[in-house]
């Protein structure tokens, strides 16, 4: 996707800075340039061997084998650890390192091609709420953590900003975060982006672990927080699974710079869920066409009013910022994970 543009007027508007017409066609008609053009793309393979080792089998999820799980992802992550430092993987070692200071826990670990891991932050066997972040595009064990000096943009920053945010509001706040990078994200300049098909996959991933959350913690409500491509991944385990048992404890879905979800309303996502969407003032993704026509594209606008889903204030950050300390998105994206719909401030 292209960075977001700007122009410059001799003659600015006093008192606001509202955005140009001509520069918001200007955008768009490069937004559906560089989305057609990336249709022609292709990813040419290394022609190397992955050095990495497939993951260990684990005991399914259950509050009995939880503390196995970590474990033995943790000695999967020392293996990848070593395998990074022989090969001379810079960023891989960097993260993985990073990955086993003490503390952190994670259920699964993958390092194959991009990697895939999932983290929790907080008690997932007695948590009230269960927050679940499904990150995007460019998304990978190397960045995981640290991306363009925002962590807050990348999974495991994201829950963490989210379960700190929570904790200021309450010091048991009944709340446990997943940083969810359980699919193989697309990359940003790729046609992968343009259709639902790497979101297929991620959905019944995501499907398969929200049971067993219900396995682990019967009683805990789930919110989805959904950003960016990781919308088309929440919005296709929704429409896929709308009477799977995986999704019953899900209560709220929140979608936020989101180029779309495939689904035609936010109604067609879910009959019990809130469904919310928002979108910062400065977020290049409203440029992006949201159109779907065979199989290409991914539908309409989330904040749309057509669409029908709850808008909440996203402030003026953007695409990168939604989960930034001291932000209105992450304040509202906040109370959404915590179930506290009445405390969060429409858009």
């Amino acid at each position: 996707m292209p960075p977001h543009l700007t122009t410059t007027s001799p003659r600015p508007a006093p008192h606001r800075t509202p955005r140009r017409p001509r520069a918001r066609r200007l955008r768009r008609v490069l937004a559906a340039t560089a989305s057609i053009g990336v249709v022609m793309l292709t990813t040419a393979g290394t022609g190397h061997a992955d050095p990495y080792a497939a993951p260990v089998a684990v005991p399914r999820m259950a509050p009995s084998t939880l503390d196995v799980r970590y474990a033995a992802e943790r000695g999967s992550i020392e293996e990848a650890l070593k395998t990074a430092q022989k090969v001379g993987d810079v960023r891989r070692n960097k993260a993985l390192g990073a990955f086993l200071q003490p503390g952190r826990r994670f259920l699964y670990f993958d390092p194959r091609g991009g990697g895939r891991a999932i983290e929790v932050i907080g008690d997932l066997a007695r948590a009230r709420r269960v927050a679940v972040l499904v990150p995007g595009a460019d998304t990978t064990l190397s960045a995981f953590d640290k991306r363009g000096g925002k962590p807050w943009s990348t999974p495991g920053g994201g829950a963490r900003a989210v379960y700190t945010q929570a904790r200021s509001m309450s010091p048991d706040p009944g709340l446990a975060v997943v940083a969810w990078l359980g699919y193989a994200a697309p990359k940003t300049f790729s046609g992968d982006v343009l259709t639902d098909e790497r979101a297929a996959e991620g959905a019944v991933r995501l499907r398969h672990f929200l049971k067993g959350v219900h396995q682990v913690n019967p009683g805990a409500s789930v919110g989805l927080l959904c950003h960016s491509y990781g919308s088309v991944v929440c919005g296709r385990a929704a429409l896929d699974g709308a009477d799977s048992a995986a999704l019953r404890q899900v209560t709220d879905i929140a979608l936020y710079g989101s180029p779309g979800t495939t689904a035609w309303s936010a109604s067609r996502l879910s009959s019990t869920a809130r469904v919310w969407a928002g979108r910062g003032a400065t977020d290049w993704m409203e440029d992006v066409p949201h159109v779907r026509i065979f199989g290409l594209g991914l539908g309409p606008d989330p904040v749309s009013p057509g669409f029908g889903a709850r808008v909440f204030e996203a402030g003026s950050g953007g695409h990168s910022d939604y989960l930034a300390p001291g932000s209105a998105s992450l304040r509202n994206l906040t109370d959404i994970a915590l179930g506290r719909p009445s405390t969060v401030t429409p858009g």
